[in-house]
């Protein structure tokens, strides 16, 4: 037969009531210890947080406190320093008023000095000036002068030269095999005029008036290979004479300075010379020729006279 089951009497039913109370008690403690350590790390944290800020209060307070002391000491010792002026102002009143008439004119007399001292020595910065400025003024008028002469002698440069134009034809200067005793300089341009030479011998009109229009020079000689116009007579040279074009700055009726292009002759170094108006010229030279001019070549009796299309009869 199967044991018959007990029910548990009342003290085991107290005693296991007990035990589960002192269990569920400890079960309680042991939780609100867990409770407790973790309530207390938190108050732990919020302390150490809260005296974290305390301590910046303090220290920015302290900062401030030291700002406001350093304020407080500039202060004062600016305060210090302007009594210590006002102090020397008023002992230096108090002096000046005290100091006697002596003293007072003696300082009048060392002022007086001084200023008269300070009035000669701007008189005689004044005084150097003045001379150094006379002196510039010296030294430009004699710049000014020299620039003028230089200007001059540039101008005089630049003019067309008449005096003896020395060697005219170089050994490469040759025409049909001969060596040609000038060369045309570069102002040489053909005349706008129809200038013509019209030849007479004794007194009398020979052929047709010689045009000299057509070109820029024109050579007189015996040489024919060259000449273009022939002068035939023993008395003259194989390259006797030129006659050229050039282009000149002349001054106009109306006053204004213009170029034109004028006739030159030239003697070529002939042995018995070239006559202008009766008149000899010198070799290697130019000269002018004007309307109505007379030319002669060495001895011959052959007048040539200069006329233009426009010349009066």
């Amino acid at each position: 037969m199967a044991p018959s089951s007990r029910s548990p009497s009342p003290r085991t039913k107290r005693l296991r009531r007990a035990q589960g109370e002192k269990e569920g008690g400890r079960s309680r403690e042991r939780e609100d210890e867990r409770h407790d350590g973790r309530g207390r790390e938190k108050r732990d944290s919020r302390d150490g947080e809260m005296g974290r800020d305390r301590d910046r209060e303090r220290k920015r307070q302290g900062d401030t406190d030291r700002e406001i002391g350093d304020k407080r000491r500039r202060s004062g010792r600016e305060d210090s320093g302007e009594r210590k002026r006002d102090d020397e102002r008023h002992s230096r009143g108090r002096h000046e008023r005290s100091t006697s008439p002596l003293d007072r004119s003696h300082r009048s007399s060392s002022r007086r000095s001084q200023e008269r001292s300070i009035a000669s020595r701007h008189d005689e910065g004044s005084i150097e000036r003045r001379g150094g400025e006379e002196l510039n003024a010296e030294e430009d008028s004699v710049a000014r002068m020299r620039a003028v002469e230089e200007a001059l002698a540039a101008k005089k440069k630049e003019e067309p030269s008449f005096e003896l134009s020395g060697k005219l034809a170089e050994d490469t200067n040759r025409y049909r095999g001969i060596t040609l005793l000038f060369s045309e300089p570069p102002e040489a341009r053909k005349p706008s005029e129809r200038w013509r030479l019209y030849v007479f011998k004794d007194g009398e009109p020979l052929n047709e008036p010689l045009y000299l229009h057509r070109q820029s020079c024109y050579l007189f000689g015996r040489e024919r290979r060259i000449a273009d116009v022939p002068t035939d007579h023993p008395s003259c040279s194989k390259q006797h004479a030129v006659i050229q074009y050039r282009e000149v700055e002349k001054e106009k009726p109306d006053g204004m300075m213009g170029k034109q292009v004028k006739p030159y002759i030239m003697d070529l170094g002939s042995t018995n010379k070239t006559y202008i108006n009766e008149n000899p010229i010198e070799p290697q030279r130019y000269y002018e020729l004007f309307e109505k001019d007379t030319i002669k070549f060495g001895n011959s009796s052959r007048e040539y006279v200069l006329l233009h299309e426009n010349s009066a009869e």
